[in-house]
């Protein structure tokens, strides 16, 4: 898809769709041979197409995170032009938090989460253990399919380029430091024009993976200067918005403002970004920078459960530090036959190089090859 192309179809789907954060496509996808299917079969109720995909017929609902909203509404569309009317796909962006419970309460067929299921309890709840028994006292898998920078992003006229550092942002979004002309700022921003405004920071009010994983960045990088534990909760200053989309608009409208923010959300709003400082000189936001960050992530998960440690600190020179992975939560076996055969349609196209090349277009960054392989594997084996 060209990006002309893709920026006239967002702007018509998008204006149709967005008021209610779901969208529902029809669409389908290709089920990978396992061990107990022949060669090139496809599920009952499906035909197989020219790409390879099965296409089964059916219903499909999922819900969670927003950082993947722009991302998986792309996909669907292509999904579906790939197989036509075959299945209906909706996905609710209402954050990580409400897609997890929706999961495990069997509201859902599958959840988008920026951070793993959890395994310690919180709040009398063990988010494994509880999609454990969604999936029938079968384990459900965090699939990481998609890549999203945390932007810090930023308005404040006449600076075009802002560096900043995980310890100053921690201070900026604590409250310790509150103007824009702060020593500390200023320092690593020599020759700036820095005004003496109050800092106006923007928070996600709702529970957010894209909340836990700033946080983790700040709580990692900060040299300690962020003090709470990483949550999906904002423990910071600040004002409160809902969703992504909500923290982009207050940022765009107020001056000498700054929020955390999904790198696609800050593109779509026009919103300028701040570089990182991690010891080994700024680092611009881009597709470049972020692949070198996610190369150095590592699988902490075991088998199929591909849940990555991601490295906020002691990065390479050039790579961009502030990083989330999405998770599609699935169920590895337990899930109605029917709904299987779509989710694993559906991830073994989301999970391909034609899907993940398409992503950087959107402001995310493809998963590496290697990543790739394993999350194709550990698709195939859903049950």
């Amino acid at each position: 898809m060209t990006m002309n192309r893709l920026v006239s179809w967002r702007a018509t789907q998008l204006a149709a769709l967005a008021a209610l954060a779901t969208l529902s496509l029809a669409a389908c996808g290709s089920d990978p041979t396992s061990a107990n299917e022949q060669p090139g079969g496809a599920e009952p109720g499906s035909s197989a197409n020219a790409s390879g995909l099965a296409c089964p017929t059916g219903k499909l609902s999922a819900e969670g995170s927003s950082a993947q909203n722009n991302a998986i509404i792309e996909v669907i569309a292509d999904y579906n032009a790939e197989c036509g009317d075959k299945a209906t796909i909706e996905y609710n962006p209402t954050g990580s938090g409400a897609g997890i419970k929706s999961f495990y309460n069997g509201l859902v067929d599958f959840a988008g989460s920026d951070s793993a299921l959890k395994t310690e309890e919180k709040d009398g709840v063990i988010e494994a253990d509880k999609a454990k028994e969604r999936c029938q006292n079968n384990h459900a898998w965090n699939l990481p399919m998609v890549v999203g920078p945390i932007a810090f992003a930023y308005n404040i006229d006449g600076v075009d380029k802002l560096v900043l550092n995980a310890e100053v942002l921690a201070e900026i979004f604590n409250g310790t430091i509150k103007t824009w002309n702060d020593p500390k700022i200023a320092k690593l921003n020599s020759g700036a024009k820095l005004p003496g405004e109050n800092i106006t920071v923007f928070f996600r009010s709702d529970e957010s993976g894209t909340t836990e994983n700033t946080t983790k960045f700040l709580s990692k990088a900060g040299n300690g200067a962020w003090k709470d534990e990483p949550a999906k909760a904002w423990t910071g200053t600040g004002e409160g918005k809902n969703k992504s989309s909500g923290v982009a608009e207050a940022t765009a409208n107020t001056k000498n403002s700054i929020t955390y923010i999904e790198w696609s959300y800050a593109k779509d709003n026009n919103l300028s970004t701040a570089q990182l400082d991690s010891g080994n000189g700024p680092v611009e936001l881009t597709g470049d920078s972020v692949a070198k960050a996610v190369d150095e992530a590592k699988v902490k998960g075991s088998g199929n459960d591909l849940n990555l440690d991601l490295k906020y600190s002691g990065t390479k020179s050039g790579a961009y530090p502030a990083l989330l992975v999405t998770y599609e939560i699935v169920c590895s076996k337990g899930l109605a036959a029917d709904k299987t055969a779509i989710v694993k349609d559906f991830l073994t196209y989301f999970s391909s190089p034609d899907a993940q090349k398409k992503l950087p277009d959107l402001g995310y960054a493809p998963l590496p090859s290697d990543l790739e392989s394993k999350v194709q594997s550990a698709v195939a084996a859903i049950q």
